[in-house]
């Protein structure tokens, strides 16, 4: 402790100016009287023109000028977004598929089908979630919606065609559909969603709505059994199914583009409407819809 106390004076000791002629410091002797001591020298001015010196201060390096310290840090992460590097690098990749094969397939499909069977088509596959969304309803303590959701299926799957006519949402019965999932109940119990992610064929999500997706994809398979654990239902679903969210949800996707950060935006967009899908759970807003894949047939 001494010994740093006893270099408090040197780090901070006034530096004389240049050109300064030193003086001769007064030395108290053992009688108190002054005596005659060394002179103080100046500092040696830096020989080189170039005012001050170089340092590494863990960022980028730095100069000090006339005794100022500037810092910069190095460009890092969006909070929440640890493989930003990565996950734009995915989104990259992704918009060049889709500008070439994506979008040109799925608008073809939007031309050759009229809206009434894509429709049809969009009913058949939210009727297949309902058991998922049923089941969260309960975890979640809310029986009254997990009534509602079963009835909607029952209803649909009857009366609707194999859920392909919505005729649940109508007069008489005016049941709403609400989507849920293992990932809302995760997030309803307080999980947070941890890193972001931007991954291939499923496009932005996050470390926890992965888990809870995969959860949701085991529901038909393990409840019904065939034909939904078979390839012959499963590829031909995911396809439609993307196709159908593409030419859906087109417009939305043409505006994220055209943002000047469009990785960025289209992060933002997502994390925005899942935590408002989280709060409509909790009472606090309503969901807001938002452009990702919600089925668990998609791939």
């Amino acid at each position: 402790m001494l010994d740093q106390m006893a270099i408090v004076p040197v780090l901070f000791q006034e530096t004389a100016p240049v050109g300064h002629v030193p003086q001769e410091v007064p030395a108290i002797g053992s009688e108190g009287e002054a005596t005659s001591a060394n002179p103080v020298e100046a500092p040696t001015p830096p020989s080189s023109p170039e005012e001050g010196l170089p340092i590494d201060i863990g960022a980028e390096q730095q100069t000090v000028e006339h005794n100022d310290i500037v810092v910069t840090a190095r460009p890092g992460h969006a909070p929440g977004d640890p493989l930003q590097a990565v996950n734009a690098q995915a989104f990259a990749i992704t918009q060049t598929v889709d500008k070439a094969v994506v979008a040109p397939v799925a608008m073809t499909y939007q031309r050759a089908l009229p809206g009434s069977v894509r429709g049809a088509i969009r009913n058949f596959f939210n009727n297949l979630a309902e058991p998922v969304a049923f089941l969260n309803f309960l975890v979640q303590l809310k029986p009254g919606k997990a009534a509602e959701t079963a009835g909607r299926f029952a209803i649909n799957t009857t009366v609707g065609v194999a859920g392909m006519i919505d005729v649940a949402r109508k007069k008489p019965f005016k049941l709403p559909r609400r989507s849920n999932g293992f990932a809302n109940t995760l997030g309803y119990y307080g999980v947070k969603p941890g890193p972001f992610l931007f991954l291939p064929l499923i496009g932005p999500t996050t470390v926890r709505d992965l888990i809870g997706l995969g959860i949701d994809r085991m529901v038909l398979p393990s409840a019904f059994g065939q034909p939904f654990n078979q390839p012959t239902y499963t590829v031909p679903a995911s396809i439609v199914g993307s196709l159908d969210y593409r030419v859906q949800f087109d417009s939305q996707l043409r505006e994220l583009k055209d943002t000047p950060d469009p990785y960025a935006a289209s992060r933002r967009n997502y994390l925005e409407g899942r935590q408002a899908e989280i709060d409509a759970l909790h009472g606090r807003t309503s969901p807001q819809p938002i452009t990702r894949r919600t089925l668990p047939v998609f791939p």
